[in-house]
């Protein structure tokens, strides 16, 4: 594979959309090179997906070049296989890069390994819509990990999978994936897609969760809150 198709990036949006109750994402004009997401964050305001920067390298500095100028401090996010090239991109730009090893990952959630939570976690699981939320509670009634999936048809996509530093190490972080699998799984979702940060990487990947393409995340200038 030489790129990572811009079809499985959308879908991946649409569910990341869903999952964090967003307004649906609007192309990038004029010649479409990307998505623009209003995630209405402090220093996060929009965010800007690229979705050809493999296809063509044109696309994505024309891409940069908007979030350099943007009136809001935006954030560009870039799945590719070229991750070199895309720095370099940014790089000229004037972008600050944020985070350069994060992963677009993907897997067959009806193949996906089960695990309960040791005692004395328990596990908790809301349903809100197309959202599935699920926390694992310690002895003493505390959130120790936690974390969301949204179905879109046939995909689920997780979400701020979080675990709580002093419950660490416990298989906490499998006995989220697992409970997240299985609720995608009952409401029709076969693949699951999700982008892991450094940390999780090792976790995903020992579930079977394969890596699809290197995700690079950049910032644009901060723009001051006007008064």
């Amino acid at each position: 594979m030489t790129k990572i198709e811009s079809e499985l990036i959308r879908r991946w949006l649409d569910g990341w959309t869903v999952a964090r109750s967003l307004p649906e994402p609007e192309p990038v004009e004029p010649a479409g090179d990307g998505l623009r997401s209003k995630c209405e964050q402090p220093g996060r305001e929009v965010e800007v997906f690229a979705l050809r920067a493999d296809e063509e390298p044109e696309s994505l500095a024309r891409l940069a070049a908007t979030v350099a100028a943007a009136r809001q401090t935006t954030w560009l996010t870039v799945p590719t296989l070229r991750p070199g090239t895309v720095e370099a991109v940014v790089d000229a730009a004037g972008l600050e890069l944020l985070h350069r090893s994060e992963w677009f990952m993907t897997t067959d959630l009806t193949e996906h390994p089960q695990h309960a939570p040791a005692a004395p976690y328990e596990r908790e699981i809301r349903t809100e819509g197309p959202v599935t939320i699920v926390s694992l509670h310690g002895p003493s009634g505390e959130v120790a990990a936690r974390g969301a999936i949204a179905v879109v048809g046939a995909d689920a996509i997780a979400d701020r999978i979080e675990t709580d530093a002093a419950h660490r190490r416990r298989g906490l972080g499998r006995a989220m994936m697992s409970a997240l699998a299985e609720a995608a799984v009952s409401q029709g979702a076969r693949t699951g897609l999700l982008i892991a940060s450094e940390e999780g990487q090792r976790l995903y990947s020992s579930l079977g969760w394969h890596h699809e393409a290197d995700v690079l995340i950049a910032r644009g200038p901060v723009v001051p809150s006007s008064w």
